[in-house]
């Protein structure tokens, strides 16, 4: 995640007090409350704020956004709203570039929504208000939260529910976030240092929550001490367990440690395997190679997270560049979201839903391409050949197979060949152009699809007996 400039974290605060496996196999898992694993039997599709909006949403956005996800594409599968970073700041422009930040935490040291941006938390109601509204449209809610204690409770030393400690007691302070200073790490060799963990997540669970972002937890760049912070992790694992309430945990940032993968999959739904990603063909072209690396791991209830679609209308507020349309090329959106249906990454859109043009939505509410990252198994890297990558996947059920072709050359289109014993098919093969929904009919031997530069195409292929 692109911080805001630790300048404008080191805070002077007003601290406002409002009181008290393998391979897949592709079969749903039951869910149990606060059981990682039957809470994400398939990969979590959704939109977050934090492409569009920073650490700067407000409640109507959000709502307008989830209005747009009621009306389009819920009945594709989306259906998580989640609120990004920084939502518990009151943040203010009395003058140009004089911001001023205000944490809000109630008495335990429990950062709680901004009222001056979400209006439904004043009185103590927290975020219950906005996560009723969307569940009354069928819709779920998750937030994002730092790894750690906020600094200013330590300021203040306030004390940790349900413990006679105080915060001061279980902080760790030499543990801390490399990109913001609001928050510092917890010690969890200390009994109240969990007790802090379950409180917090208590309160999520009274609010409704569903889906929980943890930031600076998987990676740490120029970490102050470890870069993987595997005892948080757990902390806030057993917290959700302890709540009763079924919420999914999702951790930031990336590139996990491919050698904490049992760690990750024990204590996590889904995990990001890159750093923040953006729209510009480089950093799309390297999740290629991560995607390869981390296709072994993928399993129901456990996925390796791509990171965000940048589509569409972004930077809208909080970043110092300007607000713009992704840079993507309608051929490149089209490999963005072929690579991470085939590779069956979690899909959370991040631009803004309201401004969406037609060729957008129709990206995102294809549901021959939504299907394949939602329920094809046994996905991986069939080859690369220079500028040529292909992956395929089984149809749970089936005999056919899911194909996609990439074609990463710059400048010429290209046949894209793959014979069908490379498929483990022989002879005649039908096929089906997912992107076009339309049957293309028999082919014999080998296929050789014309791609487009920076493009991708995606079928199935179903043997002729």
């Amino acid at each position: 995640m692109q911080p805001f400039r630790k300048t404008l974290l080191v805070l002077t605060a007003t601290i406002i007090f409002l009181g008290p496996g393998f391979w897949a196999s592709g079969e749903r898992v039951a869910a149990a409350p606060g059981d990682v694993a039957g809470l994400a039997p398939t990969p979590p599709m959704g939109w977050n704020s934090y492409d569009a909006y920073c650490g700067d949403v407000t409640e109507q956005e959000v709502k307008a956004n989830a209005a747009y996800m009621v009306r389009h594409m819920a009945r594709f599968g989306w259906k998580y709203v989640v609120v990004d970073y920084y939502w518990y700041f009151s943040h203010t422009q009395p003058g140009q570039g004089q911001e001023k930040w205000e944490y809000n935490m109630d008495e335990y040291g429990r950062l709680i929504p901004a009222p001056n941006r979400f209006p439904s938390a004043a009185g103590g109601q927290g975020f219950k208000p906005l996560a009723d509204y969307l569940h009354s449209n069928g819709l779920k809610f998750g937030i994002h939260i730092m790894r750690g204690i906020p600094r200013a409770a330590v300021e203040k030393n306030l004390p940790i529910l349900g413990t006679s400690a105080h915060a001061k007691d279980i902080v760790d302070a030499g543990n801390e976030c490399n990109w913001s200073t609001a928050m510092y790490g917890v010690d969890l060799s200390k009994p109240a240092g969990q007790a802090y963990y379950d409180s917090i997540v208590a309160l999520y669970a009274k609010w409704g929550v569903d889906y929980i972002k943890a930031d600076d937890m998987s990676w740490a760049g120029k970490p102050a001490r470890e870069n993987y912070h595997g005892a948080e992790i757990g902390a806030l694992h057993r917290a959700i367990e302890k709540s009763g309430r079924p919420i999914v945990l999702s951790l930031s940032p990336g590139p996990a440690p491919v050698d904490k993968h049992a760690h990750l999959a024990t204590n996590a739904n889904l995990w990001r395997i890159s750093g923040d990603f953006w729209d510009n063909w480089d950093s799309l072209k390297k999740q290629f190679a991560l995607c390869r690396t981390w296709a072994p791991y993928i399993a129901p209830n456990h996925w390796p997270d791509a990171d965000m679609l940048p589509l569409g209308r972004l930077r809208i507020r909080g970043y110092e560049d300007p607000e713009r349309l992704t840079h993507f090329t309608p051929a490149e959106q089209r490999t963005h979201i072929t690579l991470w249906a085939i590779f069956r990454s979690p899909l959370m859109m991040g631009g803004d839903l309201p401004t969406l043009d037609s060729a957008t939505l129709d990206l995102l509410t294809n549901p021959e391409v939504l299907g394949v990252d939602q329920h094809c198994t046994r996905n991986h890297e069939l080859f690369t050949r220079g500028n040529h990558v292909a992956w395929i996947a089984d149809v749970p059920g089936s005999p056919d197979k899911y194909l996609a072709v990439f074609n990463l050359d710059d400048h010429a289109t290209e046949e894209v060949t793959v014979r069908w014993n490379e498929l483990s098919l022989g002879g005649k093969c039908q096929v089906r152009d997912l992107w076009g929904k339309k049957d293309l009919g028999i082919v014999d031997a080998a296929f050789a699809p014309k791609i487009e530069p920076h493009g991708a195409g995606l079928y199935r292929v179903a043997p002729q007996r």
